[in-house]
């Protein structure tokens, strides 16, 4: 009996010197950032504006493809490389799945139905089930003949309406059609639809709320139960708003009766197919304009795209996506414009659910992990010259056809990573292909020829600046 218990002790004196030790053992430090100020830390010195590229900046004056800040007590984590996200939200993906808690645009705004923005579980691997089984590669074929009839409307009104001087709305037209075709069965028969106007209004909120740092209230929560009316309270008057407007956008007429998995309910359906047209009208939209503006600077590749679908279809035809294999210079151009000016410099954020190690740093628990995806896509190391439109980047000048190991598939990074890649992004890059290809075939696209007056009475030519339009970083 004595041999046992002095056995024990010796086992309890072991673990009790082990925890000693180990308590003593200096934990890793944090990744690189920039030195804050106590109890508030980096919180003052957050962009109000432009974030990815004050972010990409800190990253490269402390040589760290990870970067930490601190804002009120809040660990945010930015990575700054493809390899870094790949390392840890691919390969280490069941720690890197969850999501922040999005005060403004989850508890405020009500998109608590997006399984995008919710927390890793059971809501989300429902609802995260019906996309894919619905998107998945070879089942947006399906679709196919809603893309067709949504383009080709587009290219009439543009042609019926070709000096309005305005394409962003047909555009929207376009994406509107396509979604709300494929999701709910709804066929816009006019313009200035009111579905198209009540996804757009409730888009532009989550957009402006959605970018990390835009609200206040998403660092420091307890200001939600501020009242309306206490001064730099203005963002619950704007919830108020986009809430309803939000709430208006998932209550659309659902997806026609037919057959479907038990295990899709009415609210599955009404929230996943809210969450699809959501995020995939205004990235469309945007993708599509980004394209035309790098041809309107660039007519040379207009022209040899033309040559190309003059070469492949036949006279009277339209190129459809059966051509797409014949076509790689179009793939080309849908490529650049995507890698060109990204949509979603960062995307959305993901959270750390435990402790975890990184190249000798300790990233903490409940971080939330930001992705530059702007940084990736305009590395110089992987695209020479990245600032420039230049479609010929992806293709292999002997064969002509389309050559990754040139320049990366832009794919690697602006869909997102890990289990929250986008479930939508081969339907997106159909939608793409398809518009971008016919738009081509069928206009010259070139700069108007008029000048534009300026109120001092000079005359310059007409021009167009792409910029990216967010609220103040800390709008309270």
């Amino acid at each position: 009996m004595g041999t046992i218990i002095d056995f024990l002790a010796i086992l309890a004196t072991g673990a009790l010197l082990y925890t000693i030790n180990r308590r003593r053992k200096p934990s890793l430090p944090l990744p690189p950032g920039p030195k804050g100020l106590p109890l508030v830390g980096n919180l003052f010195q957050m962009p109000a504006e432009l974030q990815w590229i004050k972010y990409h900046e800190w990253s490269t004056e402390l040589n760290t493809d990870v970067l930490h800040l601190q804002v009120a007590g809040t660990d945010i984590i930015v990575l700054d490389n493809y390899n870094a996200a790949a390392d840890l939200l691919e390969a280490r993906s069941s720690l890197y799945s969850g999501r922040p808690r999005m005060v403004m645009v989850m508890e405020l705004m009500g998109w608590d139905f997006n399984f995008g923005f919710r927390y890793y579980g059971d809501y989300w691997r429902k609802h995260r089930r019906l996309a894919q089984t619905s998107l998945q590669a070879t089942a947006i074929k399906q679709y196919r003949p809603h893309l067709a009839q949504a383009t080709r409307k587009l290219l009439k009104r543009l042609l019926d309406e070709r000096d309005d001087g305005n394409l962003i709305p047909h555009l929207r037209q376009l994406t509107a059609e396509t979604i709300l075709s494929v999701a709910y069965g709804i066929e816009i028969q006019q313009e200035n639809d009111p579905y198209i106007k009540l996804s757009e209004a409730a888009n532009q909120g989550a957009i402006i709320a959605g970018v990390p740092g835009a609200f206040l209230v998403d660092t420091i929560p307890i200001l939600k139960y501020v009242p309306a009316w206490f001064p730099g309270a203005s963002f619950k008057q704007k919830a108020r708003e986009w809430h309803k407007m939000t709430r208006a956008m998932t209550n659309l007429q659902k997806i026609e009766a037919g057959e479907k998995d038990d295990a899709f309910t009415e609210d599955v359906l009404r929230n996943t197919l809210a969450a699809l047209y959501s995020g995939g009208s205004d990235t469309t939209v945007s993708t599509i304009a980004t394209s035309i503006l790098g041809l309107l600077e660039h007519p040379e590749v207009v022209k040899k795209a033309q040559a190309q679908i003059d070469s492949v279809v036949k006279p009277g035809h339209l190129p459809d996506l059966d051509d797409e294999p014949s076509l790689p210079y179009i793939t080309a151009i849908v490529k650049e414009a995507l890698r060109w000016r990204e949509v979603t410099p960062f995307g959305v954020p993901h959270a750390l659910s435990t402790d975890d190690e990184y190249k000798g740093y300790r990233l903490p628990a409940g971080a939330i992990v930001i992705v530059n995806e702007w940084a990736m896509l305009h590395d110089e190391n992987v695209y020479a010259d990245p600032f420039e439109f230049k479609p010929d980047r992806f293709i292999d000048p002997e064969t002509g056809k389309i050559d990754y190991s040139r320049a990366r598939d832009p794919g690697h990074a602006c869909f997102g990573f890990g289990r929250r890649i986008c479930p939508g992004r081969f339907m997106a890059f159909e939608s793409l292909w398809l518009t971008i290809a016919s738009l081509i075939a069928t206009f010259d696209i070139e700069k108007a020829k008029e000048k534009v007056t300026l109120p001092s009475g000079e005359e310059v030519e007409r021009t167009v600046e792409l910029t990216h339009e967010y609220d103040s970083a800390f709008v309270a």
